[in-house]
């Protein structure tokens, strides 16, 4: 039977970032804005919602890069720009899709996202295929935004119109997350996540009542709660049915397209048993895995004022070589 690859990575952590919690913080405190010119819309949804899209600069040709954000994130986020950044260099074109709730706007639904919303991005990628036909595709997934990506696939084997993607710090199992962010100084990382997310449902509560036990909600003080109070509203009996049917892990053998997976051993959002063999993967997913990193920080260079980003470099070496 085919399997996937895992490599070892070359990545080397700065020494001055020495340990997991100083490289997932350090990008999101200190990484610096970069100025990009981007045109925004608002794609409708068949079930009568939208999500809103940020993209590049225009390109009369050349591949298209979609890309997907992490829980909370936006085009604001680092490993956005930073990407899109490198898109544009290659006189490429780039999209972010923002999540439901995730852009300027509130949705229209009484729901927000998740981790398995790979429906939505199935129908953004249609939408990119019947507009440029003739351009190639490819996709970029981070945390919940790569899980997603990986999720959809795996859905989608052979269907999709993407050539190639590549996903950083997927939560592959996402009871195994859930779990261990109630644990050790993990714990920080789920009660700020869970303060941005109810600050938003209730604000979204103001304009429209939402299908949930809104008391409960607020006393949720652990992903497993949240995620347990928001199950049904997004079409799963409980969190563990939600974490059953949406963890990507499962998705990985039916992947059809050249994928690239960059993992830390040390992610502070999940634990190493989380991590697939190779026999979960089929041969076209690479699993680059790195000693150190965190989530979605891999911060190398001796320079702290000068930063370098391992995203950045594989995003770099990997697209070029599937697309030039």
């Amino acid at each position: 039977m085919t399997q996937g690859t895992i490599i070892d990575s070359e990545f080397k952590t700065a020494c001055w970032l020495p340990e997991r919690h100083s490289q997932t913080l350090f990008p999101t405190l200190f990484r610096r804005p970069i100025p990009l010119t981007l045109t925004e819309e608002v794609l409708e949804l068949p079930d009568g919602d939208f999500v809103e899209l940020a993209w590049t600069e225009p390109t009369l040709s050349g591949p298209i890069i979609a890309l997907f954000h992490g829980l909370e994130g936006s085009i604001d986020s680092g490993y956005v720009q930073g990407v899109l950044k490198i898109v544009r260099d290659f006189g490429w074109q780039g999209v972010l899709m923002h999540f439901r709730t995730c852009g300027k706007k509130g949705n229209r639904l009484p729901r927000w996202y998740h981790s398995g919303d790979s429906p939505d991005i199935d129908y953004f990628i249609q939408v990119l295929r019947e507009r440029y036909p003739d351009r190639p595709l490819g996709a970029f997934g981070v945390s919940l935004g790569g899980n997603a990506l990986l999720k959809y696939l795996g859905e989608k084997g052979k269907e999709t119109p993407l050539s190639a993607a590549m996903a950083v710090s997927v939560p592959f199992d996402l009871s195994n997350t859930s779990e261990h962010l109630t644990t050790g100084f993990s714990r920080i990382y789920q009660r700020h996540l869970i303060n941005l997310v109810r600050k938003k449902v209730m604000e979204k509560h103001k304009v429209m009542p939402l299908p949930i036990d809104l008391d409960e909600f607020k006393q949720a003080n652990t992903f497993y709660l949240v995620d347990n109070v928001a199950a049904k509203m997004h079409g799963f009996d409980s969190a563990d049915d939600y974490y059953n049917k949406s963890s990507a892990r499962q998705y990985l053998k039916s992947i059809t397209v050249p994928t690239l997976v960059l993992h830390s051993q040390n992610d502070p959002f999940m634990t190493p048993e989380a991590i697939p063999t190779a026999a979960e993967l089929s041969s076209k997913v690479t699993l680059e895995l790195t000693k150190t990193g965190g989530h979605v920080g891999f911060v190398y260079g001796r320079n702290p004022l000068k930063p370098k980003y391992w995203v950045d470099k594989r995003f770099r070496e990997f697209f070029e070589e599937q697309f030039l």
